[in-house]
C-alpha cells in the first residue's frame, strides 16, 4: 500500500473526516461523494470498492454531520452550499498536495445532487463526473418512489399510504418520508434482491475503522442531516442543466425506485455534451456494492 490515511482535515471551518488509499504512487485521484444527506460510508467504499485503489488515488470524505465527522448542527447553520463549499476546500487541498489538475468525482444518490452541481461551477476542477443513483428531480423522483410502494403495499400498509404526503410539506413529513422509504426497500426497490439494508450495515460493524461509538454518531448524524437538509433537496432539479465542460457518466441500477433510473436515464438523453451511460441490470439504487466487481472494473476501463 503506497498510502494509507485516514484523519481530520480542516475544510470550511470544521474538522471533517478524510481516507486516502492507493496502492502505486502518482496514480490519480478519484473523490467519492457519499449518499444520505448524512449517510457515511467508508467502511462499505473499503469493502465492496478495494479494486479502485489498484488504479486511482482513492479519497473518501464523511461529510461534515456524518459518521466520524458528526457533530452537531444548529438550525439554520448548514445548507446544501455549506457542504458545496467544503467540497471545493477539499478539492483543492488534494490537488495541491497530489500536484494534480483535476480528480475524478463519484456521487451517489445525495452525493449526485453535490458532484453534479459542484462539476457544473468547476469543470475545470472535474476531469470526469460519474453520477451513481443520479438524482435529477426530487419532487418527481419521490412521487416514483411513493407509486412504487402504493403499488406494492398490503392492506395495512396502503392505508398508511393514503395519507401520506409524497411531496413532504406537511408537520408529518419526516415519518412519511421515512415510511416510504421503508415500504421501498421492504419491496426490493432500494438494494437489489434484498427486502433490508442488512448487507449494508454489516460492513460497518467488522470494518475496523468504526468503533461502536463512531456507529451511534451515524445513525444521529444520518437522522439530522435529513432533518436540516431535506427541505432543500426537494428544491433539486436539473433538468435544465444539459450542457457540462467536462465529460459525464451515469451508471444506474436498471431496478432503481429509491431514486428513479429511469428519470436518470430520461434526463441524459437531453445532455448536449460529453457522456456516456451504464445500465447494471442486477442493482437497484446501489450499483456500485450490488456489481461492486463490475464497478470496479468500469471506473479503470472508462476513466484511463
Amino acid at each position: 500500500m503506497f498510502i494509507n490515511e485516514q484523519s481530520l482535515i480542516g475544510l470550511n471551518g470544521m474538522p471533517q473526516y478524510v481516507s486516502i488509499r492507493a496502492q502505486k504512487k502518482d496514480a490519480p485521484l478519484l473523490l467519492y461523494l457519499h449518499g444520505g444527506s448524512g449517510d457515511a460510508a467508508l467502511p462499505l467504499v473499503m469493502k465492496f470498492n478495494r479494486g479502485l485503489e489498484e488504479n486511482f488515488t482513492v479519497v473518501v470524505w464523511e461529510q461534515r454531520g456524518a459518521g466520524k465527522s458528526y457533530y452537531r448542527f444548529e438550525d439554520g447553520a448548514v445548507t446544501m452550499e455549506t457542504f458545496l463549499q467544503d467540497l471545493l476546500s477539499l478539492t483543492t487541498i488534494l490537488l495541491e498536495r497530489f500536484r494534480q489538475n483535476c480528480l475524478y468525482l463519484v456521487g451517489h444518490s445525495w452525493g449526485s445532487v453535490l458532484g453534479l452541481t459542484f462539476t457544473a461551477r468547476h469543470p475545470e476542477l472535474v476531469k470526469t463526473y460519474i453520477g451513481c443513483g443520479q438524482v435529477v428531480n426530487m419532487k418527481k423522483s419521490c412521487r416514483t418512489a411513493y407509486e412504487y410502494a402504493l403499488a406494492h403495499a398490503d392492506s395495512k400498509a396502503l392505508e398508511r399510504l393514503r395519507t401520506t404526503d409524497c411531496a413532504y410539506t406537511g408537520d408529518n413529513w419526516l415519518s412519511d418520508l421515512l415510511f416510504v422509504t421503508k415500504q421501498v426497500v421492504k419491496h426490493k426497490g432500494s438494494l437489489y434482491g434484498k427486502t433490508n439494508y442488512n448487507k449494508l450495515i454489516t460492513p460497518f460493524l467488522f470494518s475496523g475503522c468504526y468503533s461502536l461509538p463512531d456507529l451511534l454518531r451515524r445513525q444521529k448524524g444520518s437522522l439530522q442531516a435529513i432533518r436540516h437538509l431535506w427541505p432543500e433537496l426537494m428544491e433539486t432539479d436539473f433538468e435544465g442543466m444539459t450542457r457540462f465542460g467536462t465529460p459525464v457518466i451515469f451508471i444506474e441500477g436498471r431496478y432503481d425506485s429509491h431514486v428513479s433510473s429511469e428519470l436518470a436515464r430520461e434526463y441524459f438523453e437531453t445532455i448536449e455534451t460529453e457522456k456516456q451511460f451504464f445500465w447494471f441490470e442486477k442493482s437497484c439504487h446501489f450499483p456500485q456494492w450490488s456489481e461492486n466487481d463490475r464497478f470496479n472494473r468500469l471506473m479503470a476501463e472508462v476513466l484511463l
